[in-house]
């Protein structure tokens, strides 16, 4: 129908996601160091302040000064920040409340505020089978909503999901003003020959991923009759008893799923899984939580 928009919920999810973010004590302007310090350009060795952050403290520096010494950081600019949205057939897929694309715009909504709430910019890069669109990064919240509304369109998704592509692109156009890109596919089609890329845009781009996935990604339902299975990019149907390949189905899976968290472990990315069936705002602030204690181990 011309006109029809998908379910998706922007208000609600960022307002669970902001309460889930304060139980986690993860204030706006601490994200900056979920991304490790990009932007920040490091000015001097100072004295540490008791009632200041511990994380500013350099440990190696203190030990050979015999007394608490801190970095100091000048913030450069703005940081922009980059989603790749995966806008393949396959993100049309749902058997829980939301379809993956509706929950993963929601995903984008949330974290997207919260970039823009802390004066910084997004911008986004949707592919498929090719580069569909890309918009670069500015800030304000007419940003997050024009690419809500692009997002919430059905008529975005088509075709198939080729990330080799889509590394081809990052690579080649994305500069240095890029200070991170965060991933947000069900990565369905991920095989280990797009390890190099990806590695390669890991150590040009702080990164992170975000697998949207349903539970028909993962195993059958109970039915113990025939049904048609239809290949949404080939088209092709064939005739299947769920009941009878479940077991079969769900160890492909599994393995098909353990390659791709493998691919990005290998490729230094960090990985958040989640379901359509589960809320993600608690997953995605312990996330980022645990990102902030990483910076903060790193940076000692």
């Amino acid at each position: 129908m011309i006109g029809q928009k998908l379910n998706v919920d922007v208000p609600g999810a960022i307002t669970e996601f902001e309460d889930a973010a304060k139980e986690f004590e993860l204030k706006e302007k601490l994200y900056r160091i979920i991304f490790r310090g990009k932007g920040m350009e490091f000015d001097k060795y100072r004295d540490y302040a008791p009632d200041e952050d511990a994380s500013n403290i350099d440990w190696k520096a203190s030990l050979r000064s015999n007394k608490l010494i801190a970095k100091q950081y000048i913030e450069e600019r703005e940081l922009n920040i980059i989603f790749i949205f995966d806008v393949s057939e396959n993100m049309l897929l749902g058997s829980a409340d939301k379809l993956k694309c509706e929950y993963a715009v929601e995903v984008f909504a949330a974290l997207a505020h919260l970039i823009i709430s802390s004066n910084d910019r997004v911008g986004v890069v949707l592919f498929n089978d090719g580069i569909r669109n890309y918009i670069p990064p500015k800030g304000g919240n007419n940003q997050l909503f024009n690419i809500v509304d692009i997002l919430s369109d059905p008529s975005t998704y088509s075709g198939g999901s080729r990330v080799d592509k889509l590394l081809k692109f990052i690579l080649a156009y994305l500069g240095k003003n890029v200070d991170a890109v965060i991933f947000i596919s069900d990565f369905i089609r991920m095989d280990e020959r797009v390890l190099n890329d990806l590695f390669l845009v890991s150590n040009k781009f702080e990164s992170v991923a975000i697998m949207v996935r349903d539970m028909l990604d993962k195993t059958f339902p109970e039915i113990d009759r025939e049904i048609v299975i239809e290949d949404p990019i080939t088209k092709e149907q064939i005739l299947i008893n769920p009941k009878m390949i479940k077991g079969i189905y769900e160890k492909s899976a599994l393995e098909k799923e353990r390659v791709v968290k493998g691919i990005f472990r290998k490729a230094n990315i960090d990985l958040l899984e989640l379901v359509t069936n589960k809320p993600f705002a608690f997953n995605l602030a312990g996330f980022l939580s645990e990102r902030v204690n990483m910076a903060k181990r790193i940076r000692r």
